[in-house]
């Protein structure tokens, strides 16, 4: 692979990460303590319950990324699925915090020839570009999950973190002043 474009790969793949992690950290900032642990059917998971599995993914993925299967043996998924009522919201964030640490650890030693090496996968080989790219889809989809709930817990409260309702043609107006060389705020979701 171009040297070039790996870089701008990794740069890429950073720039993803870092707005899912802010995305979902001005989500969950919105809520009261009890609301990170509502799920709204037996079936759902709640907030607590999303940030312990990603916690969980993260470590398992990104601990020792080059050199080892990320599907670690002493990994137990199905305990990421539980909640105890003892854990509290500083226990949350501390699994959010530790889990996005070891990916930007691990992505930020990445170099651009490391972009088509083999990691695996619960022992399917994958190169670090498809290892990458299957993470920052599973992120995706839990912030996703997380921005949709703590809208809904705050329903007319919501205070929105990308453009606003009834609001595109001020946003568009002001991404033409930015193409004139004018910064501003890239929101990066609703």
């Amino acid at each position: 692979m171009n040297a070039d474009i790996a870089t701008h790969y990794l740069e890429e793949a950073r720039r993803q990460f870092r707005g899912h992690k802010r995305l979902a950290e001005g989500a969950m900032a919105q809520l009261k303590d009890e609301e990170l642990f509502v799920a709204l059917d037996p079936e759902s998971n709640s907030i607590a319950i999303l940030v312990k599995h990603l916690a969980g993914n993260m470590r398992s993925r990104f601990a020792d990324f080059l050199t080892s299967d990320g599907e670690k043996p002493d990994r137990n998924r199905d305990q990421e699925f539980e909640i105890n009522s003892s854990t509290t919201r500083a226990d949350v964030m501390r699994w959010w915090e530790e889990g996005w640490a070891r990916v930007f650890a691990a992505i930020e030693a990445l170099k651009p020839e490391d972009v088509m090496r083999t990691v695996t996968i619960r022992g399917e080989p994958h190169t670090v570009l498809q290892a990458i790219n299957r993470q920052i889809a599973h992120y995706a989809q839990h912030t996703g999950q997380i921005v949709f709930l703590a809208k809904h817990f705050r329903s007319s409260e919501w205070k929105t973190l990308s453009v606003p309702r009834g609001k595109s043609k001020d946003f568009n107006a002001m991404a033409r002043t930015y193409e004139k060389g004018v910064p501003r705020e890239r929101p990066e979701g609703r």
